[in-house]
């Protein structure tokens, strides 16, 4: 969430749609989902990527591969701008030796498609099978936003472990968390507090405590609620859209993406 729509904006400040009490939560996307159409050429040395996924949406990756048994994080983003908005993140991963499929969601970018809750799960499912090659180490990566679609992407495709940067029990939790009961309206999505139960690899969790759009606290109960192993990174001072700036977390992801694909 960024002030400039290059990360996540969640929740937006806008009026709720009317006749709330019959409005289903699909109806909701368009509180949810920011994306952002213009993507410049990847960083020099990441490669461009295309994939389908099984219900015929075409998607937009950038690769940085993975040298040889490194690890590979599948980067889930946030809900608003696309892959170009953390390009130097990229980089700066790539540099310390760890594979990076960022690849946009359905209606993101370069991809085809209106984005969902429902269409974004398979897009995180379609960008880990397009890297799930033989002896391929995979790590499932999101932040905000995608840290719900990473914590799914776990509990359906075998990931050597998941990271989760500056996200939020439900979007329900994040959306009360700002407006009272009427976050309530937000519906039951996004349900990584029931999911991450599921979740039975190695778990990092970060979240600056800082945090003024997805509070500290819903990392914290996000953690509390998954099993071992796992571990909690605190950022002091760190706010949603500076938490990548921290050399400490990208040190932390690469170090923990290692050790975790090491012990497979």
């Amino acid at each position: 969430m960024t002030t400039e729509r290059r990360g996540e904006e969640l929740p937006e400040r806008r009026g709720a749609p009317r006749r709330t009490d019959v409005v289903p939560f699909v109806s909701l996307n368009r509180f949810i989902f920011f994306p952002d159409r213009n993507v410049p050429p990847p960083p020099p040395g990441v490669l461009e990527r295309w994939f389908t996924t099984a219900d015929g949406v075409r998607l937009h990756a950038w690769h940085a591969v993975a040298p040889d048994r490194a690890p590979t994080l599948v980067w889930s983003h946030g809900n608003a701008g696309n892959i170009a908005g953390r390009a130097p993140v990229l980089e700066a991963l790539a540099a310390r030796g760890i594979g990076v499929l960022a690849y946009d969601y359905r209606g993101y970018g370069r991809s085809a498609g209106t984005p969902s809750e429902a269409g974004v799960y398979r897009d995180v499912e379609a960008a880990y099978d397009s890297v799930a090659l033989p002896g391929a180490r995979i790590v499932a990566f999101g932040e905000s936003l995608g840290g719900a679609v990473s914590i799914h992407l776990a509990t359906v495709r075998p990931c050597a472990a998941v990271v989760v940067v500056s996200t939020f029990t439900t979007l329900r939790d994040v959306a009360r968390s700002h407006y009272g009961l009427a976050g309530l309206l937000a519906g039951s999505g996004f349900d990584s507090l029931h999911r991450v139960r599921g979740v039975h690899v190695p778990l990092l969790v970060a979240h600056g405590d800082e945090d003024e759009v997805v509070p500290y606290a819903l990392g914290q109960a996000l953690f509390a609620a998954a099993d071992e192993p796992k571990r909690f990174l605190r950022l002091p001072g760190a706010h949603h859209n500076d938490v990548f700036e921290r050399t400490a977390l990208l040190d932390a992801i690469a170090d923990f993406a290692r050790a975790a694909a090491a012990a497979q």
